[in-house]
């Protein structure tokens, strides 16, 4: 395979739009571009998470084969009609989520993010799913299409939560609980 990138600088887009990969242009603030540009930002949260020294190598194993799954599921963004993630991608995460799942107490109240750098950073990666995950639905319900690639980011989600309270665990820190009664 050539040079794929070999010219960075292309002035395509100085007039607000952007190219897929089937050679169509669209304007830089659609629903399209916009779904794209959060998945890219999410795997950027992953990225900035798997840049900690001390991750667990399961967690870390994990969240590189997301950091793939995530790079593909922009290239299916990027072409329309074509798909790459599959219930196997899915089914993973599930199984990710009743594994590391298994190894924490039961959770009793909700969470406020943070409890260790780890921790935070994994918590911050979630919050971008769920937005990842409302923009591939504004595009879906745009385009009236459905795909693996919504529940697998729902799941993705899941699955950073359980990892942030392992990963608090996994420093030392201890998870902040909602504290229902606190005075202001």
């Amino acid at each position: 395979m050539g040079n794929r990138l070999s010219k960075i600088i292309t002035r395509t887009g100085d007039e607000g739009t952007t190219g897929l990969g089937d050679g169509s242009r669209l304007p830089k603030d659609s629903a399209r571009i916009e779904a794209i540009g959060t998945v890219d930002e999410l795997n950027s949260a992953i990225g900035l998470l798997r840049s900690l020294p001390d991750l667990p190598p399961p967690v870390s194993k994990l969240l590189l084969r997301v950091q793939h799954d995530l790079f593909d599921l922009g290239g299916e963004l990027a072409v329309p009609g074509y798909s790459v993630l599959t219930e196997a991608h899915v089914t993973a995460l599930e199984d990710a989520v009743e594994e590391f799942n298994a190894q924490l107490p039961p959770l009793k109240e909700f969470i406020l993010p943070g409890g260790s750098e780890a921790a935070a950073r994994c918590h911050l990666a979630r919050t971008v799913a769920r937005r990842a995950e409302r923009r591939c639905w504004t595009l879906a319900n745009a385009e009236n299409t459905r795909g693996v690639a919504l529940i697998y980011l729902n799941r993705l989600s899941d699955t950073l939560f359980v990892l942030a309270r392992r990963l608090a665990r996994h420093e030392g820190g201890v998870e902040v609980l909602w504290d229902r009664s606190r005075l202001d």
